[in-house]
């Protein structure tokens, strides 16, 4: 899909459409269609048997999108009159009427919140994946309906006796990095833990498992989380609680996204339109630099999380250790040693998943005592301690006391390129450390490592891979003039398409992808190199 505001963009526009619709569909056949500046997306939910009768189940919101793919959906429509469902729901099943339809389908419509007026946009011939909230609230098996269809037989039930009761939401958990566009992400589920589906209340589907890895080939959903509730607000609470369980880690995901998109006012209103992250990007994508109180608590907040997950590697490494028996007086809980505790030092690195340079270092000592406590403390030794008592309840979940202040922590621990990666959730909170293997380093070690290996690996002026993908299209060569903003090459990965343009003006080097190479995230593509103009004066010269 593309959007067209000025007559110029509309080749560049056309082309990239027909590719994606090409690679993802083999058809390139384009349609045009009027836009709405402010937009719902509502769809409804049809059915029909071969004996000639059809109807609908009500209708899903689809509104809230990101890269004009919907991240969630509800049933039924927030804030929409009977009479207005009713229409919607007879537009559709005389659609499907039309074309003398049988099996599930889907129609769906274009609502203008300014004239309230709906239009058709498409019919999708087949379920889809945000069924599952019409399942919820109709409390019927749609694919079972499907088969007793193509077996012949009626609709079980007619229009009047299709129940309505309560509200469902469905969530799209995509492994993808939010801070960098939604773009796709790729990687193994080192940790993959999914909220239970313990209750009829509680849905999850998924394709993956702990382990699998998610490539640049398929589309990067790894799990659809459905909810229910008696009316729209106990089936929010319940989406909300169901967000803040499930973990992920190996790569970045949209979960902690999704939590502020249930929280936000406007959404718990059920004022939705397809617009709604645009419109709410500051909130969404706060930063909690903006705020000094905001930041303060938020630097004291990864702090305590450092700790914990200091003291509770630790207390794993220890439970999990197989050592010689020569040395387990060494290596006991807590550790012998003469004439004083046992102390270790580590250094942890919080990752914020976004992939910029704004992270953090903690130097955390850890002192034993004889009780299984720990003392620990951040920066330098002697500074005020923290007294933490973790009780290990089973392999990933602790019950951990900070200061006399019980709490609830998950923890998952994976090695990769030679690092320790560490995740711990507390309630809603996701926190990620990194801890290089090897010998301990300091702050400005750290910093002297990482730009020796930045200058290493891409010059100044490279320009890299925003994600795992294929080069679709290379729209200059090398020693080309570019200008900023202008467009280099197209990558396309999971379906959707990536212009990466120039960020500055100058000439191309350096290229040596073509069109159809694979490519990885983070890898150079090419180099801008900004040009300078010598002008000689006798003796002397100007840059």
């Amino acid at each position: 899909m593309r959007i067209v505001a000025t007559p110029k963009e509309f080749a560049d526009s056309f082309l990239g459409a027909q590719r994606e619709a090409a690679a993802s569909f083999g058809i390139n056949t384009i349609l045009l269609e009027k836009y709405i500046t402010q937009p719902r997306h509502i769809e409804v939910q049809v059915f029909g048997d071969k004996l000639g009768n059809v109807l609908h189940l009500y209708e899903r919101d689809c509104s809230v999108q990101r890269r004009h793919q919907k991240i969630i959906e509800e049933a039924p429509a927030p804030n929409i009159t009977h009479d207005f469902r009713s229409h919607l729901g007879q537009a559709a099943v005389s659609a499907a009427k039309a074309v003398g339809y049988h099996s599930a389908g889907t129609v769906e419509f274009i609502v203008d919140t300014l004239s309230g007026r709906f239009y058709f946009m498409e019919m999708n011939t087949r379920l889809q994946v945000e069924h599952p909230v019409t399942e919820m609230i109709v409390g019927q098996d749609l694919v079972e309906w499907q088969i007793r269809v193509a077996n012949g037989e009626p609709l079980p039930i007619s229009q009047s006796e299709v129940p309505l009761s309560g509200h469902a939401f469905e969530a799209r958990i995509y492994a993808e990095n939010v801070p960098r566009g939604f773009l796709p992400a790729t990687g193994v589920l080192h940790y993959y833990n999914p909220v239970p589906a313990s209750s009829t209340a509680v849905r999850i589907e998924t394709g993956v498992a702990q382990g699998d890895t998610v490539s640049m080939h398929y589309d990067p959903m790894i799990a659809k989380l459905v909810v229910w509730g008696e009316d729209r607000g106990a089936a929010l609470v319940k989406l909300k609680d169901c967000l803040s369980r499930f973990q992920v880690a190996g790569v970045p995901t949209n979960i902690n996204f999704l939590q502020k998109l249930a929280n936000h006012e406007e959404f718990k209103d059920g004022n939705v339109e397809t617009h709604f992250i645009e419109h709410h990007k500051d909130d969404l994508f706060v930063d909690p630099n903006n705020s000094v109180l905001v930041k303060e608590a938020h630097d004291k907040a990864k702090s305590v999380a450092s700790i914990v997950a200091a003291c509770l590697c630790e207390k794993d490494n220890y439970a999990s250790a197989n050592f010689p028996g020569s040395l387990s007086i060494w290596y006991s809980q807590p550790p012998f040693r003469v004439h004083h505790n046992a102390t270790r030092t580590m250094v942890f690195e919080w990752d914020n998943e976004s992939g910029t340079n704004s992270s953090n270092l903690f130097t955390i000592s850890i002192t034993y005592q004889q009780d299984g406590s720990y003392l620990a403390e951040v920066g330098e030794v002697g500074s005020a301690g923290v007294e933490v008592k973790p009780i290990h309840l089973d392999k990933h979940n602790f019950t951990v006391e900070v200061d006399g202040v019980s709490m609830q922590v998950n923890l998952a621990t994976y090695v990769e390129g030679g690092v320790e990666h560490i995740h711990v959730w507390h309630g809603s909170e996701h926190y990620q450390f990194r801890q290089k293997l090897g010998l301990e380093f300091s702050e400005e070690d750290e910093t002297q490592q990482k730009t020796n290996l930045e200058n290493a690996s891409h010059p100044p002026g490279s320009i890299v891979a925003p994600m795992a993908g294929l080069v679709v299209k290379v729209l200059l060569n090398n020693g080309m003039k570019v200008d900023q903003g202008q467009p280099v090459l197209v990558l396309e990965a999971m379906k959707m398409e990536h212009v990466v343009k120039s960020p500055s003006s100058g000439y191309i080097h350096g290229l040596q992808v073509g069109a159809g190479q694979q490519v990885s995230d983070g890898s150079c593509l090419f180099i801008v190199k900004v040009s300078y103009c010598f002008f000689f004066f006798g003796s002397h010269y100007k840059t």
